[in-house]
């Protein structure tokens, strides 16, 4: 190899221009299709419907984050602005094939966790409402849970402090604890719940002495009042034999009305007739006097009998 050889340029490339115009265009088209591509399965060409959510504040929302129901996306965020009345709203984009989990009586929520990022969430506990409308526009309920911990320990502090007061020596508690400790050793005595209600067995074992004492007196009322030969037994004598005089007075008086007629039909047999009427009336007299000490007898046998006064006519 000669030295003019070694010396001589490389043969160009043909078409060299043409071949760089190529492989730009190829690559121009596959960052547009991957473009096109994410596009899409991010939803950007499907039909959606405006959903518009009110909150306290925007704090954790940002454009582009994902409104979920159950778990899925079924909207994105697509701008936060600041509302005339100073509260924040959430434009969110929804699709149309999703829309329909989203009713009137839906719930939105914006959550944020400790650890992680902000949520927003969509709840429809009744999917057989209305469906929501496009353009509506709902009040976010938020949800913090580093706002809740402060609280969470207030409230974790009082009920502590709320427990040291209950189990302290000589708290109301354990006064009741004593108590009722005391009480149920007293239903474990002799006379069981009985002394414990009456507080001690002295007690329930004079209260059963005195029902044993009530029983006999009963006892021996019911044999005084019903038995034989009792109270009873002399009443119903006494009101027999006062039905028999009531009987004979009936009769005596029917005889003094027969006699009256009589009188009156026949006024020459007047004299007759007197006659026959005071020896009637001797006999009522009797008759009532009988009922009279009949009466007074029953009184004498029945305690709970009032005075009665018997007048004669």
């Amino acid at each position: 190899m000669n030295e003019n050889d070694a010396e001589s340029p490389a043969e160009p490339v043909a078409h060299v221009e043409i071949k760089a115009v190529i492989l730009l265009v190829l690559m121009g088209a596959l960052v547009l299709t991957f473009l096109l591509y994410i596009m899409y399965a991010r939803g950007v060409f499907e039909n959606t419907q405006r959903l518009i959510l009110l909150s306290e504040d925007s704090e954790g929302v940002i454009p582009g984050m994902d409104v979920t129901f159950s778990g899925f996306p079924i909207g994105r965020v697509q701008r936060v602005e600041l509302a005339p009345d100073g509260k924040a709203r959430i434009l969110v984009d929804v699709t149309q094939k999703d829309a329909k989990w989203l009713r009137s009586s839906s719930v939105f929520t914006v959550e944020k966790s400790m650890v992680g990022e902000t949520r927003i969430r969509a709840y429809s506990g009744i999917l057989t409402d209305p469906p929501l409308e496009d353009g509506a526009v709902r009040t976010v309920l938020r949800g913090d849970t580093a706002a809740e911990i402060p609280k969470l320990v207030a409230s974790a502090r009082t009920l502590l402090e709320n427990l040291d007061n209950m189990t302290r020596d000589g708290s109301a508690i354990n006064n009741t604890l004593a108590n009722i400790e005391a009480v149920t050793g007293r239903f474990s005595g002799k006379y069981g719940m009985l002394g414990g209600a009456l507080g001690s067995d002295d007690e329930a074992r004079k209260m059963l002495q005195t029902l044993d004492r009530v029983d006999a007196l009963l006892i021996k009322t019911d044999q005084r009042v019903f038995g034989k030969a009792g109270v009873m037994d002399d009443t119903q004598a006494a009101v027999r034999q006062l039905n028999v005089v009531l009987k004979d007075a009936s009769a005596s008086l029917k005889k003094v009305d027969a006699v009256l007629v009589e009188a009156q039909a026949a006024a020459s047999n007047a004299k007759d007739a007197t006659q026959d009427l005071g020896a009637l009336r001797a006999e009522v007299d009797a008759s009532l006097r009988k009922v009279t000490r009949l009466i007074e007898e029953i009184n004498r046998k029945w305690p709970f009998a009032r005075e009665q006064e018997l007048k004669l006519p």
